[in-house]
């Protein structure tokens, strides 16, 4: 497994950019959803049933529609392909869809079928009953034929193709297999539902949720092990290039095919204010395929996903999530690297737990430079997790005097906690980390090679009296913080 997959700021803004750049082709069931929402105070004196007071209704983009929503907010060019019906919900469809800059010309509408549409009663934030009106049976016939002619046209004017399955009767077999033919050496990116899933054969990622991959194997699928086997039968039995498990709070795992074996990686979910997690999946499966469409590799882009889903976890109905709210999002994950020591002890035993080796390094990290960023990637291949120790600003005037640091604590840990490389910051008052070692309990404690002996280094003897080592790196020659401020000066 491997958790390094976060990128740095400037990697986030260049990979969003060539995102919007990009054109994307949703085929898939598109619905319309709607709200009234309103207080319940009272019971119904003709059934004991709640009185809704209507004071607001909603009509929102919902299934294939959304994730065409969520594609355009960021900044895609998308062109949408799904069934219709010849009613008063399509023209509140293609209304929705207009407004959020979706081309929504290949929707072929079909008289005697209704457009999908959900409405939920809701009191507060808390839904009472939902009411549907749909149609479930597959396409066939005269329309299955208009869906495969725009469908295909769209995948072959696209960067990318979603999939997006809501088990309304549109992705048939004969409809997948001929868009994954028409995008040729193109992405598609499938977020299937009902089985079978051999129709989706051939495609370049299929993403189900933990449900839907328990559902298709008959087991369990409640583990990182579990998540990573399954995700491999799921692309063996479907010729997959690679297959990613979304698993709720337990965050995702993906699959690729690489040089004849497997490449397993997985991101964790952040922890987010629940309020509705209505659309998340349609978030993911958007920037997902975005960030391949970009060139992005597949860890890479789950991270992206990942972290735009917990942004839209926090909004209520299906939202759609903006570039600037994942960089932001991006901003947040690094100040939740900011560790007290208590928190670091439980972060690294909880790593542990899982088999994974911890590694610790600590110093003050004053004038971050070339040299403090090559000591800290070093340090990170030397485990799956890197924890820096951070000198407190009353620390580092003991150690190095008056006019020192140059910069505050909060700066520096908040420099630390952007880069990749750095999983968890702690700060210590202390004049060394030896009571912060014993809390963490590391596998690996690095340091430079300044040190003449592993004997020197603090901890030393703690962390090999519980099967640890101690690591000296390789400085790089000329780079220190002494010198910068020399030069300053």
């Amino acid at each position: 497994m491997n958790e390094n997959l976060q990128p740095t700021d400037r990697e986030i803004q260049h990979l969003l950019q060539r995102m919007s750049a990009c054109r994307v082709a949703v085929i898939g069931d598109v619905m319309l959803d709607e709200y009234l929402i309103g207080p319940v105070q009272r019971i119904s004196p003709e059934a004991p049933v709640p009185v809704l007071e209507i004071e607001h209704e909603e009509c929102n983009l919902g299934g294939a529609a959304n994730v065409a929503s969520c594609l355009s907010a960021l900044g895609a060019d998308v062109r949408l392909v799904g069934v219709v019906g010849n009613d008063s919900a399509a023209d509140k469809l293609r209304e929705k869809l207009l407004a959020v800059g979706v081309e929504a010309a290949p929707l072929v509408a079909v008289a005697g079928r209704p457009t999908t549409c959900k409405t939920r009663i809701v009191a507060r934030h808390q839904q009472l009953v939902r009411l549907d009106r749909e149609t479930r049976s597959p396409i066939e016939g005269e329309t299955a034929g208009r869906v495969i002619e725009e469908a295909t046209a769209a995948a072959r004017w696209a960067d990318v193709v979603i999939l997006s399955d809501y088990a309304k009767g549109v992705l048939t077999e004969d409809v997948c297999q001929a868009v994954i033919r028409a995008a040729a050496d193109r992405p598609v990116v499938v977020d299937p539902k009902a089985l079978p899933w051999e129709r989706y054969r051939g495609a370049t990622l299929v993403k189900p949720n933990r449900d839907e991959m328990q559902r298709y194997l008959g087991t369990d699928v409640d583990s990182d092990e579990r998540a990573a086997a399954a995700a491999q039968r799921l692309a063996d039995d479907l010729d997959l290039a690679h297959a990613l498990v979304t698993r709720s709070a337990d965050g995702m795992t993906s699959v690729s095919r690489a040089a004849g074996r497997w490449r397993t990686e997985h991101v964790r979910a952040r922890r987010r204010e629940l309020v509705d997690v209505t659309g998340a999946g349609d978030v993911t499966s958007a920037v997902l395929a975005l960030a391949l469409a970009a060139g992005a590799p597949v860890g890479r882009a789950m991270w992206l996903a990942n972290l735009a889903a917990g942004v839209k976890v926090e909004k209520f109905g299906a939202a759609a999530v903006s570039p600037a709210e994942i960089m932001a999002a991006a901003n947040s994950g690094r100040r939740e690297k900011r560790l007290t020591r208590s928190e670091v002890a439980a972060w690294a035993a909880e790593r542990r737990a899982q088999g994974k080796r911890v590694v610790f390094t600590n110093g003050c990290f004053d004038l971050l430079h070339v040299g403090h960023v090559q000591y800290l990637e070093d340090s990170r291949r030397l485990g799956d997790a890197l924890i820096v120790g951070l000198n407190a600003d009353e620390s580092v005037r003991r150690l190095k005097g008056p006019a020192r640091p140059v910069q505050a604590e909060e700066d520096r840990a908040q420099i630390l906690a952007s880069l990749a490389t750095v999983d968890a910051v702690t700060v210590f008052t202390e004049d060394t980390p030896f009571e912060l070692i014993r809390a963490i309990r590391p596998d690996v404690i690095t340091k430079g090679k300044d040190y003449q002996n592993k004997q020197a280094v603090v901890g030393w003897d703690l962390v090999e009296s519980w099967g640890g080592t101690v690591e000296l790196i390789e400085f790089v020659a000329g780079r220190s913080t002494t010198e910068l401020i020399r030069k300053a000066a």
